[in-house]
């Protein structure tokens, strides 16, 4: 499956292979360099070594997770491109996760300027969602990707065969973003979904080309995240607090466990706003406890948590932005809620007693 992002780059959802690299190598680019972490080195990358032979390639590898993404790792990352003297007309392929695909691209976007690159999305989080759209960047002062910049890809590669190299908590983590795109989006979608209880038998690679053309139409729409862009956010500005404020924690979530914690809280916003219906909220709720389970969120972290929402790059003067849902399928930007709702809608996802 192939979709363009206008006249941008191109989406190819397939097995990677030699015409990849023909393309790429007809872009007569002066070297490659390889950006990957430690699991990445070690699954990912025999998928593709043997199509880089005769090539100049620098490979360069850092620690894994969202712990790493920060300047220091940039640091690291912009040396190893000096002392392998890369410059613009090089090409930069960044074969990992949302973390490497964001700190990634924006090294190889800042580094003397620019140089192209080229997303390889390992994970089916980064295979749906951060790859898509030219948003990079790093975390910064406890807010993540706080740091960073718009900027494109030559070329998005979403090979489903690396999601067999994933361990099954990162398969529902990234899943959440499907979910989400499905919520904000397609009615339709969110249906069939449901029945998507069990990750273990999805064919991933039609599912995740539904869920990449919702994201690339809403970016088409709003490639700078002006306006409709902010569909995007459903989930985020709650689920990025607690993720954040979790993170150095033995408590931590990841990414998409963290963004359930907020589509649940989010919904519940919508519902108190007299948006989203009580069945709609329950049917919701029950769905992503189900997939997520139920960690609870500790009360005495709330005013933290809020404190970082207040850092989103979304808000407008001092009010916190959200998405809101009027359906599944169909959502409204740019609501607000006070930091007093915030932390009741962070005390019902804590009450929340799911009936077997």
């Amino acid at each position: 499956m192939t979709l363009d992002v206008g006249e941008a780059y191109r989406i190819r959802i397939e097995t990677i292979g030699d015409d990849h690299f023909s393309w790429l190598r007809q872009r007569k680019y002066a070297g490659w360099v390889i950006i990957m972490d430690e699991h990445t080195k070690q699954y990912c990358f025999p998928l593709i070594n043997n199509y880089l032979a005769g090539e100049q390639v620098v490979t360069v590898t850092v620690a894994q997770g969202e712990r790493h993404k920060h300047l220091e790792t940039c640091r690291d990352l912009w040396e190893e491109l000096f002392r392998a003297g890369a410059g613009r007309r090089w090409c930069c392929l960044n074969l990992g996760g949302g973390v490497i695909g964001d700190m990634g691209g924006f090294v190889a976007s800042t580094f003397k300027r620019g140089m192209d690159f080229v997303q390889i999305p390992t994970t089916l989080l980064s295979q749906v969602d951060a790859s898509v759209g030219g948003k990079l960047g790093i975390d910064f002062f406890g807010v993540k990707n706080s740091i960073g910049l718009f900027a494109d890809p030559v070329a998005v590669w979403i090979d489903p065969r690396f999601l067999s190299t994933l361990p099954d908590r990162e398969i529902r983590s990234g899943f959440a973003e499907v979910v989400k795109h499905a919520l904000i989006a397609d009615a339709a979608e969110w249906e069939r979904l449901q029945a998507a209880t069990q990750l273990d038998h999805v064919d991933w690679a039609s599912l995740i080309g539904r869920s990449v053309d919702i994201k690339r139409r809403i970016v088409l729409d709003d490639p700078l995240e002006r306006g409709a862009r902010k569909a995007l956010n459903f989930g985020h500005t709650i689920g990025h607090a607690v993720e954040s404020y979790l993170l150095e924690g033995e408590d931590r979530l990841l990414h998409g466990e963290a963004i359930a914690v907020g589509m649940i809280c989010e919904s519940w916003l919508s519902h108190r706003a007299g948006r989203l219906s009580a069945h709609d909220l329950d049917t919701i709720v029950n769905y992503l406890i189900r997939l997520y389970g139920h960690p609870e969120i500790p009360e005495a972290g709330f005013p933290a948590m809020i404190g970082l929402m207040r850092q989103d790059k979304k808000n407008d003067a001092d009010e916190i932005n959200f998405t809101f849902l009027d359906s599944p399928g169909r959502h409204v930007v740019n609501e607000t809620a006070t930091p007093e709702v915030i932390q009741e809608s962070l005390r019902y996802y804590n009450r929340i007693r799911i009936q077997p």
